[in-house]
């Protein structure tokens, strides 16, 4: 009898599955990475500062008050138009590379949990705060050198503490954490990785705060390092935005209440 292996199956042979593709990243070109820092550094605050200070002050608003301070309203207007320009610039940048909004803002989170993580992270930044200033007041002293913070003194007026408050929600809590997190992602994307993008830019934020004083500028960089690590393992702004609008609404309460 004829061997049924030797048969010729009408069914042509399977070959075997082919293996998953290897997902080799794409080199970073030089181009991409430098067109990542250029919108780094236009996003940072330092270009859009300078033209909306420019801006005001050669259609005659004063930046000074009478007493030589800053003057709340030129504070307050800069950083509104600022908080404006920075947050179309980073939509005008994320829609040219075709990367989705709600990913930016969102990543793979639900709006609600994100909100109730920034609320829990509140008293976390501010004790984060304590801890660091006290630290640093115990180790170096001097690096308290300035007694009042100049932005306490536009706090004149009930209606200067209100303006204030949506001041610092708005330009503090969503302009810095949209701009924090643009920042860090480019980075991660093009520019050494998100590591390197906290610690750089949690130095340019500690520094954008010295004339707080040396020990104010340190706990800032601090407070933005522990928000861009927030935003970096989760891939989302939310959290780190209602935490930071929470925080400086909790100084300006504490200012007034305290102090007033």
């Amino acid at each position: 009898m004829p061997d049924p292996a030797s048969e010729i199956s009408p069914f042509p042979p399977v070959d075997p599955p082919a293996p998953p593709p290897i997902d080799v990243p794409r080199p970073t070109l030089p181009v991409e990475r430098l067109g990542a820092l250029i919108e780094v550094f236009l996003c940072s605050g330092l270009p859009t500062q300078l033209l909306v200070f420019q801006t005001l002050t050669h259609f005659g608003m004063p930046a000074r008050a009478d007493d030589g301070g800053w003057s709340p309203s030129f504070i307050m207007a800069m950083a509104l138009i600022d908080m404006v320009l920075v947050l179309s610039l980073v939509y005008l940048f994320l829609r040219a590379h075709r990367e989705p909004i709600r990913q930016f803002v969102l990543g793979p989170r639900r709006v609600g949990r994100e909100l109730l993580l920034g609320v829990a992270l509140i008293p976390g930044a501010l004790m984060l705060v304590v801890i660091v200033l006290a630290v640093i007041l115990a180790v170096r002293p001097g690096l308290h050198n300035v007694a009042v913070n100049p932005f306490e003194r536009m706090l004149q007026t009930p209606r200067d503490a209100a303006i204030f408050a949506i001041v610092v929600m708005l330009a503090g809590g969503v302009r810095e954490e949209v701009q924090r997190g643009f920042i860090v992602r480019r980075f991660d994307q093009y520019l050494g990785g998100g590591v390197v993008g906290i610690v750089v830019y949690s130095i340019v934020f500690g520094l954008g705060h010295i004339e707080q004083g040396h020990a104010a500028a340190i706990a800032t960089g601090t407070l933005g390092a522990a928000w861009a690590i927030v935003y970096w393992r989760r891939q989302s702004i939310v959290a780190p935005m209602i935490s930071h609008a929470g925080f400086n609404l909790a100084q300006l309460v504490k200012y007034v209440s305290v102090v007033r």
